[in-house]
């Protein structure tokens, strides 16, 4: 007998999976043009954020990819020569990224593009409740810890 949930379609990691997908498929075609994946655009967008070397650690957090396919992504990041890796100058057994020059030129190619869609889902959306949404999603992120309870239940 199936314990009693609530139903499917109220399933919180069901619905941002919806809302990801609705989003996604509007960036998709323009990360295509560029022959990039989500999740190389999302390295990019990382680095682009920072005026300094990031920790591979950091640009995984910020990410959330896996060191295994974070490896990947780098390297083909750093084939097609738009991502630079020095060593951690702190620590020797660590790597550093920036984006080089290409990669600098190949956001800006695409940043008016990608405010391009973000205007358009405000415009239909509607500009305050997509602050609200971020703010909102921003603060269940926040809810980082377990509590003992579920953990216990979850084991």
């Amino acid at each position: 007998m199936t314990p009693e949930m609530r139903p499917f379609s109220q399933s919180l990691p069901m619905a941002l999976l919806r809302a990801r997908e609705a989003a996604m498929r509007r960036f998709r075609p323009m990360l295509a043009e560029h022959d990039l994946t989500e999740q190389q655009w999302r390295v990019l967008r990382a680095l682009s954020a920072s005026d300094d070397p990031v920790s591979i650690g950091e640009v995984a957090d910020h990410t959330f990819l896996l060191g295994p396919s974070l490896s990947r992504i780098l390297v083909n990041l750093e084939q097609r020569r738009l991502v630079e890796r020095s060593t951690n100058e702190h620590d020797q057994r660590s790597a550093l990224l920036t984006l080089s020059g290409d990669g600098h030129a190949l956001v800006g190619r695409i940043a008016p593009r990608s405010e391009e869609i973000y205007n358009g889902i405000e415009a239909q959306f509607g500009a305050d409740r997509l602050v609200a949404l971020l703010e909102e999603l921003a603060a269940l992120s926040s809810l980082d810890t377990v509590p003992d309870h579920i953990r216990a239940e979850v084991s």
